[in-house]
């Protein structure tokens, strides 16, 4: 299924997850899910990943959306994009910035991807990698699946946009909490 959005960088991305029930979202329960060690392995995950593929990931953890933004229906896709764009993760030469937004309180996981990664990498496969983050994410797992799903998306992008020789890390590595 794919969802087209209005602006040119923006060309779909998917949405999934429903399975975080048991979680309180709070700040301490964010840390408590993704501790530092969880969040440097996903960090070098990443860094690794852009030895081998010619995109740029950025991974974002949101506790729960503010109360305002819960209040006016905002979807976790919208937010996903708002972030997209408040974290620059447009903002790369080749339009290759991948933005994996984890929202705890809604136990949902989007994949926001700019247009040139967007349309090499299929719906399902975008679909597989956020599966086995929410698959994990409800038996408690979170270092574990989200290091499988960034390997995955790893091995998806080296093999749709394979690494090019060395060039700038143009978005910073670390994951992001909110």
């Amino acid at each position: 299924m794919m969802h087209h959005h209005g602006t040119k960088h923006l060309t779909f991305g998917q949405r999934c997850g429903r399975t975080l029930k048991h979680l309180r979202s709070t700040p301490a329960a964010a840390r408590k899910a993704f501790p530092e060690t969880t969040l440097k392995a996903i960090e070098h995950s990443i860094a690794d990943g852009e030895k081998v593929h010619n995109a740029e990931i950025r991974l974002i953890v949101e506790a729960a959306l503010t109360p305002g933004m819960a209040y006016s229906g905002i979807s976790n896709r919208q937010r996903a994009r708002e972030l997209f764009a408040q974290y620059g993760v447009w903002d790369t030469e080749d339009n290759c910035g991948v933005l994996i937004y984890i929202n705890l309180a809604s136990h949902q996981v989007d994949i926001v991807a700019d247009r040139n990664v967007g349309r090499r990498v299929s719906p399902e496969e975008w679909q597989a990698v956020c599966r086995t983050m929410t698959t994990g994410f409800a038996s408690g797992n979170f270092h574990d699946s989200t290091l499988q799903a960034l390997q995955q998306l790893n091995t998806l992008l080296q093999s749709h946009f394979p690494s090019t020789g060395p060039r700038s890390n143009q978005l910073p590595n670390e994951a992001i909490l909110l």
